[in-house]
């Protein structure tokens, strides 16, 4: 039994990841555990939080050397549960635990004292010299206020104008306090009417809550069935209780039409937290979430780590997302740890979706999740019919993408004032950029990627990491001039073919491209609503979340494109995402159709998507899996080595291939090899698979496995638990 600690010796765990726990001297009066600290680390100032010092070893120091606190932050302490989910995380996914604790203080400015900030606003009067620029900022303002660089980013102009127009009295300065409370949402403000179904499940989720404990559900209700006001009445039951509520989107795009349905019922926006957050808006959100003030916070993937004091539910919607696993930094899926944070508050957690993965489909047979289901469409809505076109048989005119039959039912669908809707998962003009003459292609010279054309800007992008480059007029390999052609359909593509056939159309391009921010999604949103919009062409941006009742037909350019995937999801990835985007289509009054464009119409999914099969493909798909020993039946890790030299990327995945555990039944290796990505971002990467059993301790044989290997300084070994990118 180790001997008992001095009281006068703290255990901090810091934001670093660089750095384990250190013990620093506690002040005499004390600090209690949770504490957020500041503490010296050389010239350096950090922040921590005080840990027990039991749950995180650290290297054992002197007394006489500790040095002191700097003292406590002015914000509450992290909550015990929140303090077991780092550790929970911290062993689960094999990362430091302050890797962890970084996301949970991620935003450092929000650990100071109450402050204030100077904001400007148009003030109504004009400046004496009016210059075009000038002018265009005013009318574009409006009664917007923000911090010089917003408004200049908001009008269009440098902030050297806007800085022109304060000194000119036509913008003015406003002090508002960064920690505005939010608005209380009322839990009895605009009850819904629910229809038998959705009562029912409603009962059980808000009894869920009433009973303090640990429940997960799976709400699985077709597209338009009414899940979100559902399990917003789970909500009001939290906030009846004086509690908060916990709701993460997959998209920050989707915020736009889920803040209308809560705005809507509650009478006021909750609190939100994505990237497109302002920096002020963080540190509100921030503090709002740990004081308890923000009552419901919905938000993307790294709200689940805010330190909610008074958390009473969690809901995760549209939970088959893939968007919800992390691949960098901490790689994470948020609706298993939205799970296991559930289950150490002790409260309910919906995970809400029209299309179950199959891993939760699977905790539901186990027992181990509660399946409340919705099988109709709310208000008598029906479910769109589906029909496929075989491209082998109906193939499209030359040149074009859009196979007549589409194009017939596309027509009809605007000679009577309705919207159609089609999806291609692919930005941009073409994925291909090839030399005609030598048969070049243009590739990225950071990634082992295509560069795709993004014709509307008249560039080429690498889509995984992002280096921009003009078209060039010549073939960079040969020099021969105008002999660069595209290859294969992007949404700009189809987009340019759609105006063509229908030049009297209007035509909205939806991708991240286009709707990266929540205010580029209300703007669509209005659009779509005033009628304003004939056409969507979107990627899979488009496929959740949205309700437009006038949009009655969607089309499919190419189902099998999702088909390609090449590992065990690609199937369920295809029918999930395939069935999102067709139920888009008569969620209101007008019946819906779905068009499917394959040259494969035999192909499993697709059988099931026209059959309206669900429970067949599922059922299929489980049994594929359950024979390959594959998750959820079957576990699997992957260790990615990566780094700047080749050779040294090689020889340590080697070195780690020949360190690798041997004669346990059960478990196969895979590898090294150079992974699918070879080259990402100007880093070399080779992989290793690891498969096992389910009930294997894959954690534990990974971290004893990799203690054996020297790993050069430049080198990076990464581990990814439940993969769900192969590449």
């Amino acid at each position: 039994m180790p001997a008992p600690r001095p009281a006068s010796r703290l255990r901090v765990l810091t934001r670093n990841a660089a750095l384990g726990p250190l013990d620093y001297r506690a002040p005499a009066e004390g600090v209690p555990v949770g504490s957020v600290v500041r503490v010296p680390l050389g010239p350096r100032e950090l922040h921590g939080v005080v840990w027990e010092a039991e749950s995180l070893p650290a290297g054992e120091v002197a007394d006489a050397k500790l040095r002191a606190i700097l003292g406590p932050a002015p914000v509450p302490p992290i909550p015990a549960s929140v303090r077991r989910l780092v550790e929970w995380v911290a062993a689960y996914y094999l990362v430091p635990p302050a890797a962890v604790l970084r996301m949970v203080l991620s935003v450092p400015a929000a650990l100071d004292g109450a402050r204030t900030v100077t904001e400007y606003r148009v003030s109504g009067q004009l400046p004496e010299r009016m210059t075009e620029k000038r002018e265009a900022a005013l009318s574009t303002l409006g009664h917007a206020q923000g911090l010089v660089r917003e408004l200049a980013e908001w009008s269009g102009v440098s902030d050297a104008v806007i800085r022109g127009l304060i000194s000119a009295g036509a913008i003015e300065p406003v002090t508002v306090s960064v920690d505005r409370t939010p608005p209380l949402p009322d839990p009895a403000f605009d009850p819904p009417t629910l229809e038998p179904e959705q009562a029912a499940a409603a009962a059980a989720l808000v009894e869920a809550v009433h009973a303090h404990d640990f429940a997960p559900f799976l709400l699985d209700g077709v597209t338009g069935s009414g899940k979100t006001e559902t399990y917003l009445e789970a909500v009001a039951a939290a906030l009846e209780e004086g509690g908060q509520a916990l709701v993460l989107l997959p998209e920050i795009a989707l915020t736009e039409p889920f803040l209308r349905r809560f705005e809507a019922r509650f009478g006021c926006k909750p609190v939100q937290w994505h990237s497109d957050l302002r920096a002020s808006e963080r540190r509100t959100a921030w503090r709002a979430a740990a004081s308890g003030a923000a009552k419901v916070v919905v938000g993307a993937r790294s709200a689940l780590f805010l330190p909610y004091p008074d958390l009473r539910l969690i809901v995760v919607d549209e939970a088959h997302e893939t968007s919800f696993k992390q691949e960098d930094g901490v790689p994470y899926h948020a609706r298993d740890v939205a799970v296991m944070r559930a289950q150490i508050e002790a409260i309910p957690i919906v995970l809400a979706t029209a299309t179950p993965a199959i891993e939760t489909l699977a905790q539901v047979t186990r027992g181990r999740y509660r399946h409340l289901e919705l099988p109709s469409r709310y208000g008598g809505a029906q479910m769109p019919g589906i029909e496929a076109i075989d491209l082998r048989v109906t193939q499209p005119e030359a040149g074009r993408w859009l196979a007549p039959p589409l194009v017939e039912a596309m027509k009809t669908t605007l000679a009577r004032g309705e919207q159609s809707l089609l999806f291609l998962n692919r930005r941009g003009y073409a994925p291909l950029t090839l030399c005609r003459h030598c048969g070049t292609r243009i590739e990225c010279p950071n990634c082992t990627a295509w560069m795709v054309e993004h014709r509307l800007v008249k560039r080429l992008q690498c889509h995984h990491c992002g280096l921009v480059e003009a078209v060039p007029d010549a073939c960079p390999e040969c020099g021969e001039e105008h002999s660069l052609v595209a290859c294969g359909p992007g949404v700009e593509r189809i987009a340019e073919e759609v105006s063509a056939l229908f030049p009297d159309a209007n035509v909205a391009l939806v991708t991240s491209d286009t709707i990266h921010s929540p205010a580029q999604a209300k703007a669509l949103v209005d659009s779509a609503l005033a009628r304003e919009i004939d056409i969507f062409i979107g990627t899979q941006l488009i496929t959740k979340g949205y309700h437009f009742p006038e949009l009655t037909l969607v089309g499919v350019v190419d189902a099998d494109l999702a088909l390609k995937g090449g590992d065990l999801r690609a199937g369920e990835r295809s029918f999930q995402q395939i069935s999102q985007v067709a139920g888009r289509a008569g969620r209101g009054e007008k019946p819906g159709h779905v068009y499917i464009q394959t040259h494969q119409p035999e192909a499993p999914v697709l059988a099931a998507l026209v059959a309206g099969d669900a429970p067949g493909f599922y059922a299929a798909e489980t049994k594929a899996r359950r024979a390959a020993a594959m998750p959820p039946f079957g576990r699997l890790a992957a260790i990615i080595v990566s780094g700047p030299d080749e050779a040294q990327v090689a020889a340590t995945a080697r070195a780690i291939g020949r360190a690798a555990p041997t004669g346990i039944d059960g478990l196969t290796i895979l590898g090294p090899a150079p992974a699918p990505l070879s080259l990402l971002r100007g880093r070399f990467r080779h992989r290793l698979l690891v498969h096992a059993a389910r009930r294997a301790d894959v954690q534990g044989l990974i971290a004893d496995w990799l203690t054996r290997v020297e790993v050069n300084r430049n080198v990076r070994v990464t581990v990814d638990i439940d993969p769900y990118s192969f590449v």
